[in-house]
């Protein structure tokens, strides 16, 4: 089996404070496609890791990066007005940018993982609370992303366990964290239900990935829950944060991913990343 060291870049396409790469998570998107072709990396599919880990594919990963990003907005795929900071690029048309403008520099497996959360009702909830309230984190998109071939839609649960929804979770849980997720009706709620949801919209797909909300791993989900029944639910991984290139040795349950915003704010520091865990 070939080693495998790859790190996993994760962005939020609602993070818009601004038009600038330290500010807005397009524009670093953007930036960071080239800088990953100008370092002579290549991006492959999130789910190519996975498969590699479990020993069911044998590829050469060797300088490689994947990409996933967050919580499923419409800004994903999009390009959409935003009332303070103008028109944004989507996730999805950078992707095409990039693959139209960067012949030379060729990615014949670009590809984007979306984790977005499942429940309609939670995403028009967050989308009034904590966005601009215009109806930007719909389900209608989903589909055509995935026959684009450049983008893949998998779990960041039900309803994210949100601060801003106004009842209880499954079980009485208290909204906020997912660290609540700590039984199984909590995690039947929040997974389980989710992959259905997604599934039924995806047919004849289906994920295969789950992302944990705020990037907090309760030992429940990490340690039993989801050993003893992701395989059931159709799920063969799941992602945190972590800061670390995914290897062999990772724990499956809980493979590490960096965040834009949080782990780098800057090309350099994007650039000692990547030097770093692709050496």
């Amino acid at each position: 089996m070939m080693a495998m060291r790859v790190p996993v870049l994760t962005y939020h396409a609602v993070n818009i404070a601004g038009n600038d790469y330290h500010d807005n998570d397009h524009v670093a998107f953007a930036a960071d496609l080239r800088l990953i072709g100008d370092l002579g990396l290549r991006i492959v599919p999130l789910v190519w890791l996975v498969e590699q880990h479990l020993g069911v594919a044998n590829r050469d990963l060797t300088r490689c990066v994947a990409l996933s990003c967050d919580d499923g907005s419409d800004f994903d795929y999009f390009d959409l007005d935003h009332p303070t900071h103008g028109r944004q690029r989507s996730l999805f048309n950078c992707l095409r940018d990039y693959r139209r403008e960067h012949v030379a520099q060729a990615q014949p497996n670009l590809h984007l993982t979306s984790f977005v959360i499942a429940s309609t009702q939670a995403r028009n909830t967050i989308d009034r609370e904590c966005l601009v309230g215009r109806g930007w984190m719909r389900d209608s998109w989903w589909r055509a992303a995935l026959v684009s071939g450049l983008m893949a839609i998998e779990n960041h649960s039900f309803d994210h366990n949100h601060p801003c929804l106004p009842t209880p979770g499954a079980d009485d849980m208290p909204r906020g964290s997912v660290m609540h997720v700590d039984n199984a009706l909590r995690a039947e709620a929040e997974i389980e239900t989710a992959q259905q949801f997604l599934n039924d919209r995806l047919a004849p797909r289906r994920s295969r990935l789950f992302c944990y909300p705020f990037g907090h791993v309760p030992d429940y989900l990490r340690l039993s829950w989801l050993p003893q029944h992701g395989s059931r639910c159709g799920l063969l991984a799941a992602f945190g944060d972590g800061a670390k290139p995914v290897t062999a040795a990772a724990d499956i349950w809980n493979l590490p991913r960096y965040i834009c915003g949080w782990h780098w704010k800057s090309p350099d520091e994007l650039r000692a990343i990547l030097t770093d865990a692709c050496r």
